[in-house]
C-alpha cells in the first residue's frame, strides 16, 4: 500500500510544475501587452496613449477647455429713446409711455402712472370686448354689427359706441379691461360713462399690447380689429403714427380720443398706437382756450421728441 501511494505522489509533481509554468507564461504575455513598442501591446491602450489619455488614472473632466458660448442675438433698438421732455414748450399736463413687446419693459415719463380720461380711445376696448364675448358665446356678429364696429373704430362714432357699451355691461366692461389686460393704475369712471374712463399712459401702452396679443378681442377677431385700427381716418387720424414715413404709418394701428372738459376748462387728448415691436400711450390735458388743434398737435410733438436719431 505504501508503494502505491509513492507512485501516485510521483505522478502529481509534474502536473503541478506544469500548472505553475502555464501561469508564469500567462503573466509574461500580459506584461508584454503593456510594454510600449511590444507587438503584443493592446491596441486599445495604444489608441488611448495616441489620444493623449492616461490609462492608469481617471480623466479629469474639469481640466477640459470649456466650449465658447454662442453670443445671444441683440434686439433692434426701439424707435424711441427715453428722454427728459422738460424743455418742450407745452402748456398743461402730459405723460407718455412705451412698452417693448419683445421684453415687456417700459420707458416713460416720471408721471406715466398718473391717469387722465380716455375719451374715444377706450372705444378700441369696447369693440374688442364685444367681439370676444360674442365668440365665447359661439355667436358671429351680423354684417350690420360689424359695419357698426367699423364706424366706431375708423370714424369714432359716439352713438354706435354707446350702444356697444350698453351691450357689454357698461362699467362691467371696464372692470374686465383692468383684469384681462393687467392694468394697475386705471379706474372705472364714477358715473360709468365710457368717455370718463381713467387710464394712465403706462396702462394705455398695456391696452395696446392686450389688443395686439389677442387677449382683448380673442383669437378670432384680433386680426380684424388691428386692421380696422390701421384704417382710422378723418379727424381721428393724428398723433403718434404721424411721425413715421407714410409707408410705415399704414402698418401702425391707432385709436385716439379728444374731448373738451368744461368743468375743468381743459382739453383732454389721449393717443394709443401699436407698432411692430412696441406699443405707446400719450395723454395730454391742455388749457381749453387753446383748442383741439393745440392738444392734438402736442401728441405728435411729444412723439417726435422721443424718436431715436436715424442711423
Amino acid at each position: 500500500m505504501a508503494g502505491k501511494r509513492r507512485r501516485a505522489g510521483s505522478h502529481r509533481r509534474p502536473l503541478a510544475f506544469s500548472a505553475i509554468g502555464i501561469t508564469l507564461v500567462g503573466l509574461l504575455l500580459l506584461s508584454l501587452r503593456l510594454v510600449p513598442g511590444s507587438p503584443l501591446r493592446s491596441t486599445d491602450v495604444q489608441q488611448a496613449v495616441a489620444n493623449g489619455r492616461s490609462t492608469g488614472t481617471p480623466t479629469n473632466r474639469n481640466s477640459r477647455p470649456e466650449p465658447t458660448p454662442s453670443p445671444s442675438p441683440s434686439l433692434e433698438p426701439l424707435p424711441f429713446a427715453a428722454q427728459d421732455l422738460g424743455k418742450l414748450d407745452i402748456k398743461g399736463w402730459y405723460g407718455w409711455s412705451v412698452l417693448d413687446k419683445r421684453t415687456g419693459e417700459f420707458i416713460g415719463s416720471k408721471n406715466m402712472t398718473q391717469t387722465s380720461t380716455t375719451a374715444s380711445l377706450i372705444k378700441s376696448w369696447i369693440v374688442a370686448d364685444y367681439l370676444r364675448r360674442a365668440a365665447d358665446a359661439g355667436q358671429t356678429p351680423s354684417d350690420a354689427k360689424l359695419a357698426d364696429a367699423t364706424k366706431i373704430i375708423r370714424d369714432s362714432d359716439n352713438t354706435r359706441a354707446q350702444q356697444f357699451y350698453n351691450n357689454v355691461g357698461r362699467s362691467e366692461s371696464i372692470k374686465r379691461l383692468i383684469k384681462i389686460c393687467g392694468l394697475t393704475d386705471s379706474k372705472v369712471a364714477k358715473d360709468g360713462g365710457w368717455s370718463e374712463t381713467r387710464l394712465s399712459p403706462r396702462d394705455t401702452a398695456r391696452l395696446g399690447l392686450c389688443i395686439d396679443d389677442g387677449r382683448a378681442a380673442g383669437p378670432k377677431w384680433t386680426k380684424w380689429l388691428l386692421n380696422e385700427m390701421r384704417l382710422v381716418r378723418g379727424v381721428g387720424d393724428f398723433g403718434i403714427r404721424k411721425v413715421f414715413p407714410a409707408a410705415e404709418q399704414k402698418k401702425i394701428a391707432i385709436k385716439n380720443g379728444w374731448v373738451d372738459r368744461q368743468e375743468t376748462q381743459e382739453m383732454h387728448v389721449s393717443c394709443l398706437a401699436i407698432g411692430d415691436t412696441w406699443t405707446m400711450g400719450v395723454m395730454i390735458r391742455s388749457p381749453l382756450n387753446l383748442g383741439w388743434d393745440y392738444a392734438m398737435a402736442n401728441c405728435q410733438k411729444i412723439t417726435e421728441a422721443l424718436m431715436r436719431p436715424a442711423t
